[in-house]
């Protein structure tokens, strides 16, 4: 009886399997670009392309009520807000409330104070470009000197804007600010960057 090598039993070699390299190549050639856009898409999305609206007239004649704009995110995460820089914040890191859009009239290191109707900015006039005498001074009444991580807010339209001077909103934490306004899209009449 001879014995027949191919019909042994059970073996328990494993086979050789064979990888086509040619198919995992076509492959990769479609994932990985489809992956860097998605990435790419991703990125500049959370960093330029968060948008919000801005609600009431504390803006005027910069910003409307219903304007909606993009907020440049990536700015803030790597450098802090400029005095003249318009912000989006929380007011007091308050996840549930809407946002604030206000411009930055004092940066860590200032002393804001408003004195007869002028806004005072380490001792000097700072001009709002409102034209108007500020009728309510309140927390400002009183000479203010900002911690390093503090930040003044006001609206443009200052007899009409709840900022640091009430004490709902007060002085703003960088952790709190979301990131700069940068250019509005809706209304279409008003569509461009944000000065």
């Amino acid at each position: 009886m001879r014995f027949n090598r191919k019909n042994r039993g059970l073996t328990f070699r494993r086979r050789r399997q064979v990888v086509n390299t040619d198919r995992i190549k076509r492959v990769l050639m479609w994932v990985i670009p489809i992956a860097v856009v998605i990435l790419l898409a991703f990125f500049f999305s959370w960093s330029f392309g968060f948008r919000t609206m801005m609600i009431g007239n504390s803006m005027s004649d910069t910003l409307e009520a219903s304007d909606v704009v993009l907020v440049d995110r990536l700015s803030c995460a790597v450098s802090e807000p400029s005095r003249s820089d318009i912000v989006v914040f929380l007011p007091k890191g308050n996840k549930r409330s809407n946002y604030y859009i206000r411009r930055v009239v004092g940066v860590p290191g200032d002393t804001v104070q408003i004195i007869d109707g002028y806004l005072y900015v380490n001792s000097e006039v700072y001009d709002l470009g409102a034209g108007d005498e500020i009728t309510v001074a309140g927390l400002a009444e009183d000479q203010i000197t900002l911690g390093e991580d503090e930040y003044f807010v006001m609206g443009d339209n200052p007899n009409n804007s709840e900022d640091s001077r009430h004490s709902s909103v007060g002085l703003v934490s960088s952790d709190d600010i979301v990131g700069k306004v940068w250019f509005v899209i809706s209304p279409f009449s008003r569509f461009g960057t944000v000065e």
